[in-house]
């Protein structure tokens, strides 16, 4: 099985891939115009197809009070647009705080404010389908 892992900003789409289902890499950042989820749904789609991927993992950007606000309904819009597009099921998963613990270890690492910012999006993608693996083995091993 071969999983990906998507981080969707407004302009940023990080992306992250596990070919072992046990450990997440970075792939990349995709950007795309601000608000234009079309664009990234057939950008990323065309990359499932060409790469074969098994399982989709979204991260789900809920309020720390569990409710679903904007950012959700937009993660929501694009699972579908993705399912419609690859046939593939897209799992919705909680990214709480993943960008923000993407962009501590990269200030910790030392990396500049530009390097971080460029890289933010797709270590939070790692972290997303990280979580996702580590929940899945835990589930299946335990």
């Amino acid at each position: 099985m071969v999983y990906l892992g998507l981080d969707l900003g407004e302009v940023t789409l990080g992306i992250a891939r596990s070919d072992s289902g046990i450990i997440a890499y970075g792939v990349g950042t995709y950007r795309f115009e601000k608000d234009n989820y079309e664009q990234a749904a057939n950008y990323i789609a065309k990359y499932i197809i060409d790469n074969s991927i098994d399982v989709i993992v979204l991260g789900y950007p809920k309020h720390m009070s569990s409710e679903i606000g904007p950012r959700a309904e937009i993660s929501e819009l694009f699972k579908n647009k993705i399912e419609l597009k690859t046939n593939k099921k897209v799992v919705l998963w909680d990214e709480r705080l993943t960008t923000k613990q993407a962009t501590f270890t990269l200030k910790e690492a030392g990396l500049s404010q530009k390097k971080r910012s460029a890289k933010k999006d797709m270590l939070a993608a790692v972290i997303i389908l990280q979580n996702y693996l580590d929940y899945k083995g835990e589930k299946e091993n335990g």
